[in-house]
């Protein structure tokens, strides 16, 4: 397991202890639905429910028996006299621990739910405080209109929306279990077993199964975990661009006393963020093995198990900790709105050559021949570093069609935030919901560069 990154709650479910906790809940649920059945007696089911298990014995019997269910077996008898015989009664290993594993599942998922359901309202916060924040929008890293950065965290809460719906339908999914005996035929242990003692452990009985619950299962659980790993690190990803020394419209949180390089004091590295996009990649190579565990030979194999004591605790623990630091980042992030006012203005105009295009197109020019025009005016601007206006009222073939005010007129940042409202109510933030945040970056209209 990655002990580094484990959380106390979801380390505690990855634990032998929670697994071997489980595994005790199934075998005694299984032998009270016998006992309702007649098969076993009433005074044995009692001392049963009593049984327990010693960690230490399970370790000793294991290095016989190379098996840890009859390693298990073997201490929980210890535990009772003659009633033990009835233990694991006509079952199979995987009908304790496949559904003990639908347990745990069903127990991680619930604190990730928790976990992306904490980090919707810190992103809410940061949009709705910066709704009118106005930025530059990048495509291919370049420069290309402006947005908001109320506009790009409103984004990023859908997309977490979506993973927690993910998540939802990947709990249902991995919250069954299966009591059907050797290869799944109920030979040995009648379908009402798996039926009542899976409704209370809280679990679905899995409609059919072979000797273990079908691995498909498993790998949504993990996909989906590697979705929001993924996610997070395109998160991750833009906060590190918008926190280089170039740009620096963003920066992670920085605490008293922290060091950023052993050579270099000046230096403030987006370390975090850098931190989750390498255990994205963790997690993305265990949702493939997961993919490549649900093919197994016949009826089953064990070729998934031992991957399964990796790939599923790690995949946990690992993005349990990404969200924890991530919505720690997101309630620290400094944001610069006097910086990306800056790089807007870096270009000297050249993001409104489309407004100078469409108005052109308005005028009745074609589109080839309005977009050669404002093309030629704008490569000029990139060569010379000179202002695109400026450029564009000295172009008689621009001025034939638009007048000083009118091209002027196209220079106004206020354009591109006319539908932002629009967005948010989409979204659901809401006027009531944002209070007095909104609009707390400043002035949404900036003043092109002189001419």
């Amino acid at each position: 397991m990655i002990e580094r990154y484990s959380r106390p709650q979801m380390k505690k479910i990855w634990s032998d202890k929670n697994k071997f906790d489980q595994w005790l809940k199934v075998e005694i649920a299984a032998c009270e639905v016998w006992a309702e059945l007649g098969d076993i007696p009433r005074e044995d089911i009692v001392k049963i429910r009593k049984a327990s298990y010693n960690l230490n014995r399970i370790a000793e019997f294991l290095k016989v028996t190379h098996h840890d269910m009859t390693a298990f077996l073997n201490s929980m008898a210890e535990s009772l006299g003659e009633e033990s015989r009835f233990i694991h009664l006509g079952l199979t290993s995987s009908d304790v621990m496949d559904t003990a594993l639908g347990l745990q599942l069903t127990q991680a998922a619930d604190i990730l739910a928790k976990d992306v359901a904490e980090l919707i309202p810190v992103l809410e916060n940061k949009a709705v405080e910066h709704k009118y924040t106005i930025m530059m929008g990048r495509t291919h890293g370049v420069h290309a209109e402006p947005t908001t950065f109320g506009l790009k965290m409103a984004l990023w809460i859908e997309e977490m929306k979506r993973n927690a719906q993910r998540l939802a339908e990947a709990r249902k999914n991995i919250s069954v279990g299966k009591i059907s005996g050797a290869v799944g035929t109920y030979a040995t242990v009648p379908p009402q077993v798996e039926k009542i003692a899976c409704a209370r452990l809280g679990l679905a009985p899995a409609p059919i199964s072979s000797q273990i619950v079908q691995r498909d299962r498993h790998a949504q659980f993990l996909t989906t975990l590697a979705i929001i790993a993924s996610s997070l690190e395109k998160f991750a990803t833009e906060i590190r661009g918008l926190q280089r020394t170039e740009v620096r419209e963003v920066e992670e949180p920085f605490e008293e006393g922290q060091t950023g390089s052993s050579a270099m004091p000046h230096k403030r590295n987006p370390e975090l963020c850098e931190r989750i996009c390498g255990l994205a990649r963790l997690i993305r190579g265990h949702a493939l093995t997961s993919l490549e565990n649900i093919a197994l030979w016949h009826e089953r194999d064990i070729s998934h198990s031992s991957t399964e004591r990796i790939i599923l605790p790690d995949s946990c623990l690992a993005i349990d900790y990404m969200l924890s630091i991530f919505t720690s980042i997101m309630k620290g992030l400094k944001v610069y709105p006097e910086n990306m006012r800056r790089n807007i203005e870096l270009t000297q105009g050249l993001i409104f050559s489309q407004r100078v295009l469409l108005a052109l197109i308005n005028k009745g020019l074609t589109r080839e021949e309005a977009y050669k025009m404002v093309q030629d005016n704008a490569m000029e601007a990139w060569r010379g570093k000179k202002s695109f206006l400026a450029l564009l009222l000295m172009d008689k073939r621009i001025t034939h069609y638009l007048t000083k005010d009118e091209l002027k007129s196209l220079f106004d940042y206020s354009y591109y935030l006319k539908y932002v409202d629009t967005v948010f109510k989409r979204l659901g933030l809401t006027k009531a919901k944002q209070g007095k945040r909104a609009g707390k970056a400043g002035s949404t209209k900036l003043a092109p560069r002189a001419v």
